[in-house]
């Protein structure tokens, strides 16, 4: 079965910087577009980025300029690098695996990130 597993999450200081890191199992990896999402309590998920087979990307208005998604597809992982950190990225970030061919979709348990003094 399909298993996204995060791991990098914690607590960090305003201004500092995390790498999340998601190993795919289970799928094809390369025919999946590969997102980091995050959510806040009481708030829907929202796309922070997301990244093609092909490698190209796009970001939340939020994050451009600070955040970078990447993909190793020799290894099915997917990293997101935070650089430059603030209080308000404060969320559970989710990896997610969409399947383009049928339109299925797989989610990470969540990794917890903190961004506080």
């Amino acid at each position: 079965q399909v298993q996204l597993v995060e791991s990098g999450g914690g607590l960090v200081q305003p201004g500092g910087s995390l790498r999340l890191s998601c190993a795919a199992s289970g799928i094809i990896f390369s025919f999946n577009v590969m997102g980091w999402y995050r959510q806040t309590p009481g708030n829907e998920r929202e796309l922070v980025a997301r990244i093609t087979g092909g490698g190209s990307t796009n970001y939340a208005d939020s994050v451009k300029g600070r955040f970078t998604i990447s993909r190793d597809n020799a290894k099915n992982t997917v990293y997101l690098q935070m650089n430059s950190l603030k209080p308000e990225d404060t969320a559970v970030y989710y990896c997610n695996a969409h399947d383009f061919r049928n339109g299925n979709d797989a989610w990470g348990q969540g990794t917890q990130v903190t961004v506080s003094s």
